[in-house]
């Protein structure tokens, strides 16, 4: 399978915000679930934010709740993040990845990771 390719990243305040997108392949961006996920310096790759194939469910890390709102956008056929209020913890590179089973889409255990957006959040 062809990696995603994520964009969006850069340099922001802490309490800024930012939008990631997700690009994904027409049959790709209608059947899979679609999950973001983020590793830190030094830290192992974690789950972000997850969204079903029809995009009516979603899940959150309990860290970005209430902060960070994942969306499909049918136009564009993109999973997009929106993060608010970000945070210096946030700051980590970004990526993006699927899976058929949106309740396994959370363990992160799928192959094919593109480069990922770089997020830095400054103090």
């Amino acid at each position: 399978q062809v990696p995603l390719v994520e964009s969006g990243g850069g340099l922001v305040q802490a309490g800024g915000s930012l939008r990631l997108s997700c690009a994904a392949s027409g049959r790709t961006f209608v059947n899979y679930a679609i999950g973001w996920f983020r590793q830190a310096p030094g830290k192992e790759r974690e789950f972000v934010a997850g969204i079903n194939f029809s995009g009516a469910g979603t899940n959150y890390a309990d860290s970005v709740k209430g902060r960070f709102t994942i969306s499909k956008n049918d136009a564009k056929k993109t999973v997009d993040l929106q993060m608010n209020n970000l945070q210096t913890e946030d700051t980590a590179v970004y990526y993006c990845n699927r899976d058929l089973n949106f309740g396994r889409l959370q363990s992160g255990a799928m192959d094919n990771w593109g480069k990922g957006t770089l997020v830095t959040v400054s103090s």
